[in-house]
């Protein structure tokens, strides 16, 4: 049982306010926190504002700020006003940022300080600064949301298919759409996504993902607010440098994130660490050695991490396969999910230590997945996701939401996958992506770019057909590639031209042994026609997938058709 009356954010929001009224909330690492009680005045004071400006229910009020403890208070101000929130992805553009308030319709924007030159020639908006909601100096657009509401004041209660937020996703694709997300579609995602985690009363939860994207937002925050656990925000990007004093200080049992940042941690500390002397290079080399020298780097880990970590959930993006077998081998609490903005957004997930290799998992509680299509041979076709998680529709978009939504409710996901005899999720890849082989053949690129991020001196890559060839394009860790050649520590940018020079010789023979080495791992038909490298690091959404669409888009212009 959900313990609420009804599946809504206010609901959970009055709920947490009650049983866990005294314990911290959410907090800046470095701050005091706010606890439950605090944050439902806060909140309170802050939607009667609202109400007093004029705003009226169903209007759209944008939350546009970087992570932290005001961004949830602004939120559920919105919808407490009765109101429809926008949240804005914090390293939209300015012109991404006018072109959503404009087709949202939003009639005010919480914006914070930092963000707040991309909203300021915008007219027609009103215009609250977010810094304020947790009191300090008062502005004159609102006052500071510590000095209390109305005694006979309460907030708007809405119904469960009503919406709470329009997000405008961020995707590989290129097309921004708003996804119109109901209470129910959060709220029944959130209670599913609990069964989990062990996340309990008290527990700590240090963010790092922006809470502008649904994964963030309801697993990092409404499943902690609805558990009262406390969740801690980081002063700024989470660079080594902020990032390791907060894990110390914190100590969080829980962290969400994506496989792009236990990747760095596993190629640029953990491996390198087995590599520094030709005998634990062999050594890793065997098997059983292996495991146990990784089970030792797993509680190193657990270390860095503060000690206390239960719960190291990863979604997004594909965990690479060696990463993934250093996880389980060194028995690392993580645990993989699989989502979309449009399923608010987990649909198949597991908990830690309980997973398959390579498997997302099982549909969560109250989900359905189907395989469309699928293959005769393999399983795999389209998956496709039914359940109270699945959004309304894409907003002032009917055509698109019919494009997506089968006529028995279910979504087209656009990924492709499949489904074991004990019902665990398998992906891969997108449909959109997948190529055509010589024979009819399906080949994955992005099975493909798993393989060449194993190796040495490569931070990633993309996979394309290019005239029927398989073209793969490289960024690589040059600093790695520089030092390896001529065992210094500088930078190729900052070394002298000759050795510069010969640096790019040993980067075009490293490239031509790298083909040779993964195309023997590759069936015939999904082989590599040529590396190229890519000299600048890929553009990202943010859950750190590459913008695909635009690395072929500059390849067709390069190659136009005759």
């Amino acid at each position: 049982m959900s313990e609420l009356e009804k599946e809504t954010l206010i609901h959970i929001l009055k709920r947490s306010a009650e049983i866990y009224n005294e314990l911290p909330a959410v907090s800046y690492v470095e701050g005091e926190p706010i606890t439950y009680r605090s944050f439902y005045c806060k909140v309170k004071s802050s939607a009667e504002q609202l109400k007093r400006d004029g705003f009226s229910k169903g209007e759209r009020i944008a939350v546009f700020s970087e992570n932290q403890p005001n961004w949830g208070i602004a939120y559920f101000a919105v919808i407490g006003a009765g109101c429809t929130a926008v949240p804005i992805l914090p390293d939209f553009t300015e012109y991404d940022v006018k072109n959503i308030l404009k087709h949202s319709g939003s009639k005010a924007v919480f914006v914070s300080k930092k963000l707040l030159y991309k909203v300021e020639s915008v007219d027609g908006i009103k215009k609250y600064l977010i810094d304020n909601l947790a009191g300090g100096e008062a502005d004159e657009n609102l006052v500071s949301a510590g000095s209390g509401a109305s005694a006979d004041y309460d907030l708007f209660i809405p119904e469960e298919d009503e919406p709470a937020c329009i997000i405008y996703t961020s995707g590989t694709t290129g097309k921004s759409k708003g996804v119109m997300l109901t209470h129910k579609n959060i709220v029944s995602n959130a209670l599913s996504a609990k069964d989990l985690s062990p996340i309990k009363a008290g527990d700590t939860l240090l963010s790092i993902l922006p809470l502008s994207h649904t994964y963030e937002f309801t697993l990092g925050f409404i499943v902690p607010f609805y558990s009262g656990a406390c969740v801690y925000y980081l002063s700024g990007l989470p660079t080594p440098k902020l990032l390791m004093p907060a894990l110390k200080k914190v100590k969080p049992a829980l962290m969400l994130t994506v496989p792009l940042i236990i990747e760095k941690i596993y190629r640029k500390s953990v491996l390198p660490s087995f590599k520094k002397s030709k005998l634990i290079s062999r050594l890793y080399s065997v098997p059983l050695i292996r495991k146990g020298l990784n089970r030792l780097a797993g509680k190193k880990l657990k270390e860095v991490f503060g000690g206390r970590l239960e719960f190291f959930g990863i979604g997004g993006a594909p965990v690479a396969p060696d990463v993934e077998q250093f996880m389980r081998e060194a028995h690392f609490p993580y645990a993989v999910g699989y989502g979309l903005t449009e399923t608010s957004p987990l649909v198949a997930g597991s908990s830690p230590y309980k997973g398959k290799f390579r498997a997302i998992g099982p549909p969560i509680r109250g989900v359905e997945i189907r395989i469309d299509n699928p293959d005769p041979e393999t399983g795999e076709g389209e998956i496709q996701v039914r359940g109270p998680n699945v959004m309304a529709g894409y907003y002032k978009n009917r055509e698109e939401t019919e494009k997506v939504i089968t006529e028995d409710g279910f979504f087209k996901t656009g990924d492709l996958g499949y489904i074991d005899k004990d019902n665990y999720l398998f992906i891969r890849g997108r449909l959109k992506n997948m190529i055509l082989g010589p024979s009819g053949e399906n080949i994955y690129p992005e099975e493909i770019e798993a393989l060449i991020n194993e190796y040495n001196y490569v931070d990633e890559s993309i996979v394309y057909s290019e005239e029927g060839r398989l073209i793969a394009r490289i960024r690589l860790n040059r600093d790695e590639v520089a030092k390896e050649f001529d065992n210094i520590k500088k930078t190729a940018a900052n070394i002298s031209q000759s050795i510069s020079k010969n640096v790019s010789e040993h980067i075009q023979h490293y490239l031509s042994e790298l083909q040779n080495e993964v195309n023997k791992k590759l069936k015939s038909f999904s082989r590599l026609s040529r590396l190229e490298e890519e000299d600048k690091p890929f553009e990202k959404t943010p859950t750190q997938k590459i913008k695909r669409y635009l690395y072929l888009r500059k390849k067709n212009k390069k190659n136009p058709k005759k």
